[in-house]
């Protein structure tokens, strides 16, 4: 392969970047709200303030976070393999690219929040076995750290949502209300900031290293390259159409989060965006790739389970629980058949 720097490969085929460039807009549908879901539940902020609030800090989370750590970007550039058929590979992670596309309309559509992160390893994954047959383009030493991210670091999440949350309670037990209310709605605001900043560090990271992708790929250049590092061109575009999706389509995912999954006060909030921050710090840091929107559904809900058990709904958790769950395999089945079917399409092209 070609050990050029990344910095190097002009964009040749802008045509080939359009599916990257969608899967982005639909993140910032599906993934920024996220962030800010609680606070507008709270009345801390408007839905519209809000998402701006939530754009602008998840923006600059993308773009300051390469200068600390880009361990997230290179994970999910090597996770999976296409060969040295570049050609090929441009249909395997275009394929990879329209099953992740359908199946986060089709989630945002119904409002139930999905994991890009994970549509998105997924997919590449499937990809890869179609082009070789098999499991030898998937890298398993990636895949550790999907799986860590996926169980390990959502549990820690749901108590450390409990945990705060009960310290809280604690701290305020004789407290004037009136007066923490005042108190935690700033706080809130704050945390949403937070948030959204750490949000944009670890998710935007990941769309980040499939756009390099794309562009090797679309210049006729391998996977491999000696000098891994994200241009800050790179980072501004991506968190302008992250953001820009936020604003337009964000509020779907704000009132599914923010008002469905439990009822929360602005204590309650407060403890929720700061669980959500930390973890996203450290798994960002540690470098492993998580789901900002499976962290901060499983820390509302262990907001809401600090009280009662039943202070969760249950019936619409299980369909978020029903969703993250059936991402991999039907992002890794979609990606798996497009790329079979464009590559017949392709070898039929040929036979004629």
């Amino acid at each position: 392969g070609d050990h050029r720097d990344l910095h190097s490969f002009p964009t040749r085929r802008s045509s080939d970047l359009v599916l990257i460039s969608g899967a982005m807009f639909i993140n910032g549908l599906s993934d920024v709200p996220n962030a800010v879901a609680t606070c507008v539940a709270t009345r801390s902020l408007t839905p519209k303030w809000a998402l701006v609030l939530a754009s602008i800090f998840y923006s600059l989370g993308v773009i300051l976070m390469i200068f600390v750590s880009s361990k997230v970007a290179q994970t999910i550039f090597n996770i999976a393999n296409f060969g040295n058929d570049t050609y090929y590979s441009l249909i395997a992670l275009c394929s990879a690219l329209i099953g992740i596309v359908s199946w986060s309309i089709a989630s945002w559509y119904f409002g139930i929040p999905s994991s890009q992160s994970h549509a998105l390893i997924a997919g590449l994954s499937g990809s890869a076995i179609a082009i070789h047959g098999g499991f030898s383009g998937i890298n398993f030493d990636e895949w550790k750290k999907v799986l860590i991210g996926l169980f390990i670091v959502n549990i820690l999440a749901f108590v450390l949502g409990y945990l705060i949350t009960k310290f809280i309670e604690i701290i305020c037990k004789n407290m004037d209300r009136r007066k923490t209310n005042i108190f935690f709605e700033k706080a809130q605001i704050f945390g949403a900031t937070t948030t959204s900043f750490m949000n944009g560090a670890q998710d935007g990271q990941k769309f980040m290293a499939i756009l390099l992708l794309g562009i090797l790929l679309a210049n006729g250049n391998t996977q491999e390259v000696s000098n891994f590092s994200i241009p800050i061109w790179l980072t501004i575009y991506c968190s302008f159409l992250i953001s820009l999706g936020a604003i337009i389509g964000g509020r779907k995912i704000i009132k599914t989060v923010g008002t469905k999954v439990t009822k929360v006060e602005k204590y309650q909030g407060t403890a929720a965006d700061l669980s959500s921050a930390i973890c996203l710090f450290t798994s960002s840091i540690i470098g492993i790739p998580v789901s900002s929107t499976h962290i901060k559904n499983s820390v509302v809900m262990g907001v809401g389970a600090s009280r009662r058990i039943s202070n969760v709904n249950w019936t619409t958790a299980k369909s978020m629980i029903l969703t993250w769950l059936l991402t991999f395999p039907c992002c890794g089945m979609l990606g798996y058949i497009l790329t079979k079917i464009l590559l017949n399409i392709k070898k039929l092209i040929k036979i004629k």
